[in-house]
């Protein structure tokens, strides 16, 4: 999959659209849950033979540029977005600054300039409640009308429901807060994951005779409450039951909120490599143990309440 992130200006790029035309999907995406996995389907299928699709997304959330301060954690990190799309099978994603310039174009300009213009899209496919151009008074209805003249098609996509309600990053941040990982993971479409690259930490896993790996994971994504969770963890291919502790390791007067996971089975070292954690059921708060050796007898109950059934 191709990744620009600035809009093309080269004639070679013209020349790319005139004999593949472009259909683009447009939005944040964060998340990536089932709402969005609906318009990158539209996408695919509005997708003629020759044609080359795409998705527009952000570098960050538009509301850290309208409202500061106010912008949402985000549920998933930029390359959890990009492989996403690579993996349902897009062609092309444009990841752009929406930057005051850009919130300040007229729906118009919008549509001209970046959709017809600089993309050189034959269509245009976004979820039935989008809004563009300044003050956000642009919509399915206007971009339909405003292209008819110029044959261009827009897919205005239906709401997914879930339960009833329509399914969107709000709602999945607010259940993701709640500890609600199982509403979490039926919004999602798919199991929520935190991945990061394992890094030293204190040490202490190891000489506890719990070894945990301490991830790195990227500072502003979305985490569950503290606590302490069962989970599954997959390095290299291979899928681990374990647990994961996120807090701050208050017994040992931490301030800086961790993540650390415990796999049982695992004999190794995976420093510098990739682990990812899914699956996770709550097990207890976190809290100050008075003892180490206090600590050692909550964390043999922890590793023997937990049953992994799916291992047995």
């Amino acid at each position: 999959m191709k990744i620009h992130y600035t809009l093309p200006t080269e004639e070679s790029y013209r020349q790319e659209r005139a004999r593949h035309p472009l259909v683009v999907a447009i939005g944040v995406f964060d998340g990536y849950h089932r709402g969005h996995q609906a318009i990158v389907r539209a996408l695919l299928r509005t997708r003629r033979a020759g044609e080359r699709s795409a998705v527009l997304t952000f570098l960050e959330h538009p509301t850290a540029t309208l409202r500061p301060g106010e912008e949402p954690p985000p549920i998933s990190t930029l390359g959890e977005r990009i492989n996403a799309f690579a993996r349902a099978g897009v062609d092309e994603t444009f990841v752009l600054r929406f930057d005051r310039a850009f919130a300040a174009l007229a729906p118009e300009a919008f549509l001209d300039d970046v959709i017809a213009g600089a993309l050189g899209a034959r269509a245009m496919v976004v979820g039935q409640n989008f809004r563009f151009g300044a003050r956000r008074v642009g919509d399915v209805a206007f971009a339909q009308a405003h292209f008819a003249r110029s044959g261009r098609e827009v897919v205005g996509v239906p709401n997914e429901l879930l339960d009833g309600e329509r399914v969107s990053s709000t709602r999945v941040r607010a259940a993701l807060a709640a500890g609600d990982i199982a509403a979490v993971d039926r919004l999602l479409g798919m199991p929520y994951v935190v991945r990061g690259s394992v890094v030293f930490g204190a040490g202490r896993g190891h000489d506890l005779g719990y070894p945990t790996a301490n991830l790195h994971v990227a500072p502003d994504k979305m985490l569950p409450p503290d606590g302490v969770y069962a989970i599954t963890g997959r390095h290299d291919g291979r899928d681990y039951p374990g647990l994961v502790s996120i807090g701050t390791n208050p017994t040992f007067d931490g301030r800086e909120r961790t993540v650390e996971a415990w796999l049982l089975d695992f004999v190794g070292s995976m420093y510098g490599e990739e682990l990812a954690l899914r699956d996770f059921r709550f097990v207890r708060d976190q809290r100050r143990f008075e003892s180490v050796d206090e600590l050692l007898a909550q964390m043999r109950k922890d590793a023997a309440a937990v049953s992994f059934p799916s291992f047995v």
